[in-house]
Order: C-alpha cells, then structure tokens, then sequence
C-alpha cells in the first residue's frame, strides 16, 4: 500500500542540511514529494545517501564510488577465477585448442605474448595491441605488469613446467588485468615455457583473451570442434576410438569408405562384432589394443594382415585415450595403409636390381675391352685392379675372341694394371696357355721394371708368351710380315 503524499520522513541519517533545516523543514517547503530515499532495487540507500535529485545531493561523487566499488568486486572475482583457473593443470595441444582463448573467432590469429623471465615483453602481435591497446612498439622492450597490470605467470609456475618440446603441452591461469585505457578485465593466460638446447628457460609464450563471456565460449568451442572433425574427416589416414571394451566410439570418414560401410553401422561394436576382417586378423588387432590398455603407453609398428586374397601392409600408431582424471577409458588409432607404397617399393627394388646387373655387364665389358687391331690381331688392354671376378671375365672375353675373329695372335697390355700379384700372374700364365691351344699366341705388353720383378719373385711360368715393355712394340711384333700361326678352326 502506498503511502499519502502528506506522509512525510525526514532522512534516515536525521541530519539538517546546511542552513539548519531538517529533512522535514525541506520537505514541508517545497510541498516536496519524495518518500524516504533508496536504491533503485527499493532498499534504503547506503549511508543514508539519498537517490533523488534535489540539487543538494553529489551524484558524480555517488556515482564514482559506486564505479570504484564495482571495480573492487571486479577484481575480487578476478582474483578468485585466477586461483581456480591455477588448479587446471597441464592440457594437450589438442585440448588446449578446442578450449584456446581465441576471443575473435576460430578462424582469427589470438592474442599472442612473449615475455622473459624477467618480464621483458619479447613478441607481441596485433591481436594483443586489440585486446589491450599497446601497439607492438610499445609494447616489446617493456615489462609485462606494466602494460597489462599482471603478472600472470610466477616463478614458481615458470620452473614447474618443465616438458618435452614435442608434447606440446600447455597451462592455463586466469589473472584480472587492466587495458591501456585503464580497463579492468579478466584474462585467461594459456601459457608454455620455452627452454634452450641446455635446459634454461628462455620465454614464456601466452594466448591471451578476455574470458568472461560463457556464450561466447560455447559457440567458439563448437567452431573449433567442427574444425577439427573436418579435419580428422580429411585425413588419408584411418582414425578410431575404441572404449574398454573394444567397441568404436568414434571414427572417421576415410575408415568407413575404406570398408564400404556407414559409420553408425560401427558403432558400439567390437572388432569380431562388426566382421570387416578375418577372425586372425581381428584376433592381432585386439591383441595390440589390449597391450596399449595394460601398458598406458602408446605403440608404433608396421604390420602384415593376410585378407586372404592378398597381404595388406600397414603402419600404425595406438595410444590410450584418458579422461580429464588421466584414467584410460579406451583406445585411439591412426592407422596408415602402406600395401601400394610397399608394392613400388618391390617393384622399384626389382627394377633397381636389372639396372644393377646392366651397368655390372657394361662395366665387365668396358673392363676387358677386346679391340681388332688387324686381320687376325686382337688387342686387350687392362686397367685398374684384377679381382677373381674379373679374372674369369678376361679369359672368357679372350678366349671368345679368339675363336669367332680366327685370330693368330692376342696382345694383354698390362700397363694400366696398378698391383701385379699371385691372382694376377697366375691368370696371365693360364689365359697364354688356353689361347695357345685355340693356336694363338699372346704377347703380354706394359711390363715395367717392377712388374717384372715381381713376377720373376712370384715365379710365373711365362713358357710360350712373348713379353715386351710398350703396346707399341707389341703391336709392331704382331704386324710384322712373318709366318704367323693360323687360330684352330
């Protein structure tokens, strides 16, 4: 029930103003209409300060203490979401993608920071100088509290975040801030800490955004959330979860074209359940998955499964998938199939071995080179090292040689030849004594000092060949105009 406009109350304080009037006095003079004074919620003001304008009441100073007390609850609430948000712990790179600070959107660069230990601003990009008003010139150089107000990242934290590059793991704090303009805001820091090659910390490296808007949050863990299954759905590779108990939770795209089924027709199925591979090779893929659970490590191997048509060749990696506890609660694999890369790979090694065994051929024959110097003359000069191999190859290329030309007469220059040992000497003696019997003679040319020397210490049956220093005396013996033993027909 309202009361009359007669009814009047002096100010809950009963104070008079400055000339002695009471609220009553002021009230009853100006026929006045205001009731006792309040909120805008109904209740009495604090302090017994009065809402109503009357030209004796400070409303900027009313209004300034009631900014300054929003901005104290502020900070208080800041305060208490950044030791909550301190107690989050480690995420993945994954998991801090899906719940990254991106305050403009999935598909905008975040504010990104970099600073020392020491607080020393090293990065900061353009996303940072929009959300806190610092351009990038500002802003490196100088001390992180002193632009943003915060130190966001205490020592402590900084030596405990101690990990391996490669897990890519990240930490999360929530901490009050302050704009350019002087802004209070409350900041979510995902954070790293970058070390050198000796282990030494080198910066921290932040995302940053204002987290306050829960809605916009949602919407923007939904984006990412569809970006990322656009992604899996667009890997070559074949990708699943599996709970426990082996059925799928979860797959993607390519695996169910691969087998010519629909995802939903996999699901809450195991692997024998489904039937998309023989009852061995479900029985291995099992096997494996049971070993991830038991060991909590993930597996990489390369793998062979009969289909019964034909071998399939597979690399694959499985992991145990965790809750937010760390428990396992199933099984993840990314499973790349290698059967048409291991197929070029045989096929290219074949093809490998046949240019092997052309250039071996080539080179035998460019190694025991047999050149017709004239009707019935032959000439094979010899150059680097004779091995078992290539000893069987001159006397077989000579010895052909021999028979298909008809010739009377065989020069080996050996002046190319770097070691004339035992192997050397005795396939000499033997390749004169074979051509002797096709009715040719050999005349062995290119003996140097030290060859003869050391086929005299060697002692090498040099019976029946003629041996003389230069080719060029050699081929001039051969030339000359005498009785000459004609090859065996």
């Amino acid at each position: 029930m309202s009361r009359d406009r007669g009814e009047r109350t002096s100010e809950p304080s009963g104070r008079a103003d400055a000339d002695g009037r009471s609220g009553e006095d002021r009230d009853s003079e100006a026929g006045s209409t205001a009731g006792e004074h309040s909120q805008l919620d109904g209740t009495p003001a604090r302090g017994g300060t009065s809402a109503h304008i009357d030209g004796h009441v400070d409303c900027k100073a009313e209004s300034a203490a009631l900014r300054a007390r929003v901005q104290e609850l502020e900070m208080e609430l800041a305060t208490l979401r950044g030791e909550l948000g301190r107690d989050r712990g480690l995420v993945s790179a994954a998991a801090a993608y899906l719940d990254a600070p991106f305050a403009l959107g999935a598909m905008q660069v975040p504010a990104l920071i970099h600073w020392r230990q020491d607080g020393t601003v090293t990065y900061w990009n353009d996303a940072a100088r929009r959300l806190f008003g610092w351009s990038e010139g500002e802003a490196v150089g100088r001390r992180l509290s002193e632009l943003v107000a915060a130190d966001p990242v205490s020592p402590q934290e900084v030596q405990a975040f101690n990990h391996d590059p490669g897990e890519s793991l990240f930490a999360t704090t929530t901490s009050a801030a302050r704009t350019r303009e002087g802004n209070a805001i409350t900041c979510r820091w995902t954070y790293a800490v970058l070390r050198d090659e000796r282990g030494d910390v080198r910066e921290i490296a932040a995302i940053v955004d204002e987290g306050d808007d829960p809605r916009q949050r949602e919407s923007q863990f939904h984006e990412r959330y569809r970006m990322l299954l656009q992604l899996v759905d667009n890997s070559p590779n074949v990708m699943f979860i599996k709970d426990v108990e082996g059925r799928y939770v979860f797959l993607n795209r390519h695996y169910a074209r691969a087998i010519g089924r629909h995802v939903i027709e996999f699901l809450g199925k195991d692997e024998h359940e489904f039937g998309a591979t023989p009852p061995g090779v479900a029985d291995r893929i099992v096997t494996k998955e049971r070993e991830v659970l038991a060991s909590g490590q993930a597996l990489q191997y390369q793998e062979v499964l009969d289909y019964g048509t034909q071998n399939f060749y597979f690399y694959t990696v499985k992991f145990p998938v965790r809750n937010e506890r760390g428990e396992p609660v199933g099984v993840g694999g990314v499973v790349r199939e290698d059967t048409d890369l291991r197929r070029a790979e045989a096929e290219r090694a074949a093809l490998q071995e046949q240019i092997i065994a052309a250039q071996q051929e080539a080179l035998r024959e460019l190694s025991t080179p047999l050149i017709p110097l004239a009707d019935g003359v032959l000439v094979m000069p010899l150059i680097g090292t004779v091995d078992g191999a290539r000893v069987a190859q001159i006397m077989e290329t000579l010895l052909a040689g021999i028979s298909s030309q008809r010739a009377h007469t065989a020069i080996l220059d050996i002046t190319g030849v770097r070691d004339v040992d035992e192997l050397v000497a005795n396939a000499l003696t033997r390749t004169a004594r074979a051509a002797q019997m096709l009715g040719a003679r050999v005349v062995l040319t290119g003996i140097r000092p030290e060859v003869a020397r050391a086929l005299i210490e060697l002692g090498a049956d040099l019976t029946g060949i003629i041996t003389l220093g230069t080719l060029q005396s050699g081929i001039a013996h051969a030339l000359r105009p005498t009785e000459r033993p004609r090859a065996a027909r």
